[in-house]
């Protein structure tokens, strides 16, 4: 009595096994119906990355325009201010402050704008490689005018 045996779903001549293909495939078929299903969500943070960019940028640039009048101003003022001897003293430290502070954001003009102009760049050409590469400089960037605030409010 000959029995004739069928093999059993996912067996063939060599055993049992899930091929590669399929299951590259399936996890391809995932991808891409996970990016689908987020891709406004994902075009939409991008686009909010731009335009905060921009709003950033602007905002830089009226800071150090307006920096640097100041402290054009305090450079000449200040030694005045120093030798004329009715000026409260309050005052004269102020002034002070408010030049060194003018100074540090004309200092970190150039870094800032450079880091600036690159993350608008990566985020309009969708270069993520890029975008990484400036998280830390904006984490520093934040940090360095952080601490110019308690300056400011002293």
């Amino acid at each position: 009595m000959s029995a004739t045996r069928s093999a059993p779903p996912n067996m063939n001549r060599t055993g049992s096994y899930v091929k590669f293909s399929d299951k590259l495939t399936g996890t391809l078929e995932d991808i891409t119906k996970l990016i689908n299903e987020q891709k406004e969500a994902i075009d939409t943070i991008q686009e909010i990355g731009i335009q905060l960019t921009t709003a950033i940028g602007t905002l830089h640039t009226m800071t150090v325009k307006y920096a640097g009048v100041v402290n054009n101003i305090l450079d000449m003022l200040l030694p005045i201010l120093q030798k004329f001897p009715l000026v409260p003293p309050k005052l004269v430290d102020m002034a002070t402050k408010m030049e060194r502070v003018t100074q540090k954001i004309i200092d970190n003009q150039e870094k800032t704008s450079k880091t600036i102009t690159d993350i608008d760049t990566g985020l309009k050409t969708g270069d993520v490689s890029r975008l990484k590469g400036y998280s830390g400089e904006l984490q520093k960037i934040t940090q360095a005018f952080t601490a110019i605030l308690p300056e400011i409010n002293k």
